[in-house]
């Protein structure tokens, strides 16, 4: 039985994951702030064949995520993969973001998944063993316009990830980033209610939440460096290696600006 951890897991891409993985008989320490909708996804876990651990706690809280590492292993023994998930976005101009707005983005996007991954990886270690999964986004890779307070974190994440994967090489502790197109969750909706304004739709590329956990999963059998749920938007990343210039002109269309 593989033990999973996963943060941001009340909806979204960290709920769709939970339930995939509930179908193969996992186990699942499942975390969130919001306790009504995290025992939802913990009951359709377990009707989905998995073992469900709610735990309500902040990301932000380097006490809680050992806390949650600590509950998981009692429960169930082990840790094999910690999900790193949990985070939202704002839009607007980099000089339009308040900065107590830009500290939060950073405190939940980025510090929430080192507090996720450094109790995660104590266990790993004694274990010589584990997977740790950040998700980012393909902005994390490429920004677009007006997502730059968004996008900072999610290289964080990305810029993470590498020294990581340097550090445990030669291993048996594996880490994956994560870097879907625009997927369709509540995402915008909450990032248009943190902005504070309509905020436009993102051109371009879209997927399924189910289409990213399954791609999780995958990378999860069989570990990679990145996981592209969304195959083709590798390529957006080579553009921008070769040609950073014209690849300022073709993301100027997916930009998501807010009506002020």
């Amino acid at each position: 039985m593989r033990v999973v951890a996963i943060t941001g897991a009340s909806s979204g891409i960290g709920r769709a994951t939970a339930l995939r993985l509930a179908r193969d008989g996992a186990a699942l320490v499942i975390c969130a702030r919001r306790a009504d909708r995290l025992d939802a996804v913990a009951a359709e876990i377990a009707a989905a064949g998995g073992q469900a651990l709610p735990i309500v706690v902040d990301v932000t809280s380097g006490a809680g995520m050992d806390a949650l590492v600590a509950r998981g292993i009692e429960r169930f023994g082990r840790l094999d993969v910690m999900i790193c998930n949990a985070g939202f976005g704002v839009a607007g101009a980099i000089d339009d973001v308040p900065p107590e707005q830009m500290q939060r983005l950073l405190d939940i996007n980025y510090t929430g998944t080192y507090h996720a991954i450094r109790a995660a990886l104590a266990v790993f270690r004694r274990q010589q063993s584990g997977h740790i999964i950040i998700v980012s986004s393909i902005v994390g890779k490429r920004g677009v316009p007006y997502m730059g307070a968004y996008a900072a974190t999610k290289f964080a994440q990305v810029g993470l990830a590498e020294c990581l994967r340097a550090e445990l090489l030669g291993t048996k502790i594996h880490v994956s980033v994560v870097l879907p197109v625009s997927t369709e969750t509540e995402f915008f909706d909450v990032m248009a209610n943190e902005t504070g304004v309509p905020v436009t739709r993102m051109l371009g590329p879209r997927q399924s939440v189910e289409t990213v956990a399954d791609a999780i999963v995958r990378g999860i059998e069989r570990p990679v460096a990145e996981i592209y749920p969304h195959a083709v938007s590798r390529l957006l990343v080579i553009v921008n290696a070769l040609a950073p210039g014209f690849c300022d002109r073709i993301v100027q269309r997916f930009g998501r600006k807010p009506a002020r």
